[in-house]
């Protein structure tokens, strides 16, 4: 199944301060999590996943919503899955950006 992919609205804060280079692994990660794949979940309790991209970290948020559809003249019962991504950045901005949690 695949996920949609949203943005909070102060992700292009941390985005814009990328290089040309590191935006464009940054948004190979985040194509790459259209799809399942394995994610660690954040410590300290925080309802946030983070993946690795070289040095920097991208920190988001899985949202599983079920739905019932009509189609056909049956009811299909599906479930739409959202990742909201909201920081990329170094190790440093990552621990900053998690003492706002």
């Amino acid at each position: 199944m695949a996920y949609q992919i949203q943005f909070h609205e102060g992700w292009d804060a941390y985005f814009s301060k990328l290089d040309t280079a590191m935006k464009k692994r940054v948004v190979n990660k985040i194509l790459q999590h259209c799809e399942p794949i394995p994610a660690r979940h954040l410590k300290k309790g925080a309802p946030f996943f983070v993946s690795e991209i070289g040095q920097y970290k991208l920190c988001y948020e899985i949202d599983a919503q079920a739905s019932r559809l009509v189609r056909q003249d049956k009811q299909i019962d599906e479930e739409k899955k959202t990742k909201m991504v909201y920081f990329v950045g170094t190790h440093k901005e990552y621990e900053k950006w998690l003492g706002y949690f």
